[in-house]
Formats: C-alpha cells, sequence, structure tokens
C-alpha cells in the first residue's frame, strides 16, 4: 500500500477503526493484535490490545497473540485483518453459527483457505504455538491438524453478496475502489502520499 493501512482514512474515521466498529456489532470483547512497537490510532477503552512476540510470522503469530489475550474471556473468536473495511457483520455472525463443534470455522475456496476471515476456539492457542515452533507458518498447517469446517464461500453470498468481507485492500486502486463503493471521498493530502509512496518503490 505504500502507508500503514490502519491509519488510512476511511470517512470520518480510520480504517482499524472502522474495523473494529463493524466487528464489534457482533461481538465483545475485541482484541487488536498489533507488531512490536507499531503505533496504533485511538480505540474504544474496552478493546484489549496484545502484540505479536516476534514480527514477519504471518497470521499463526498474530492468531497466537489475540487467542491468548481473549482466553480468559471467551472460548471463541472472529479473526480479520484491519483492511476490509467493507466488512460485513452479517457475514461474522454467519461465520459464527458455523463454528459448532469445531475448532475452526474458515471461508474456503477450493483448495484457498480464508484465515483472517474464520472463527477459532482460543483452547487451539497451545496448537498455534507448536505449529510456530516447529517453523510451521501456514494456516492450513493448523486447518489440517485442528478440527476444521471448511465453509464454501459461495454459501456465504447469503449473508454478503458482493463478498465484500474477504477483500483486502492491498494497492492504492483497492483503496481507492473501496472508498468510491462507500460513497467517500479520499483525503487529497493521502491520495498524494500513496502516489508518492509508489514512485519511490
Amino acid at each position: 500500500m505504500g502507508l500503514a493501512k490502519a491509519t488510512l482514512p476511511f470517512g470520518p474515521e480510520l480504517m482499524l477503526q472502522r474495523v473494529v466498529r463493524l466487528v464489534a456489532q457482533e461481538v465483545s470483547p475485541i482484541a487488536v493484535v498489533a507488531a512490536p512497537g507499531q503505533e496504533l490510532p485511538p480505540l474504544p477503552a474496552e478493546v484489549i490490545v496484545a502484540r505479536d512476540k516476534r514480527e514477519g510470522r504471518g497470521p499463526l503469530e498474530g492468531l497466537l497473540a489475540g487467542l491468548t489475550a481473549l482466553a480468559p474471556h471467551c472460548d471463541a473468536a472472529y479473526a480479520t485483518s484491519c483492511d476490509v473495511p467493507l466488512l460485513s457483520p452479517a457475514f461474522v455472525r454467519e461465520m459464527i453459527s458455523r463454528l459448532g463443534g469445531h475448532e475452526i470455522a474458515v471461508p474456503a475456496h477450493g483448495q484457498f483457505h480464508h484465515p483472517l476471515a474464520a472463527v477459532y476456539r482460543t483452547s487451539i492457542a497451545a496448537m498455534i504455538a507448536q505449529l510456530l515452533a516447529a517453523d510451521q507458518l501456514r494456516p492450513v498447517y493448523l486447518f489440517d491438524r485442528a478440527a476444521t469446517c471448511r465453509v464454501p464461500v459461495s454459501e456465504l453470498a447469503a449473508v454478503d453478496p458482493g463478498l465484500s468481507t474477504l477483500k483486502n485492500l492491498n494497492h492504492p486502486g483497492d483503496y481507492f475502489a473501496a472508498l468510491a463503493e462507500e460513497g467517500l471521498a479520499a483525503d487529497p493530502a493521502v491520495a498524494r502520499a500513496l502516489a508518492a509512496s509508489r514512485s519511490e518503490t
């Protein structure tokens, strides 16, 4: 993207603030996982902030930190990333309903999974720690090991017709398109900064 996604403006709020607000319509409490030393925008006082123990270890490292922080408060958690401002609360609700007696419920499209649009039992933190210790960093190792309900994304279109919850914003074009979809204008200064950062890479 060129700029920190969590602090990109999205209407009257920043991207992370928006995602937290949308998820909070369905679940509580909420834990935000950040890298060591990463600055976060202001968040509601009830949000739990956890930190990765090691940087650059992918989704499993963040899941371990988040599930560990939430374990005293709940037995399952919906995991998402900060760059899905079009997230649908109905999608979150549907994924939670699919967990049942499983340890994980994850959207799947063929062999491709969406680990950051999934529901996890907090009790699998130990399993994640074992995978990280063995340098098995791919989420699919966790899905193959745990009792996992793979939910076809086609079945989720009933609650999220455009599957917007699965649309990560990875490039400035994605960001501008998401703003336009919500009828929002890009901040001119941010647009210039994004253009400048892209030209430097």
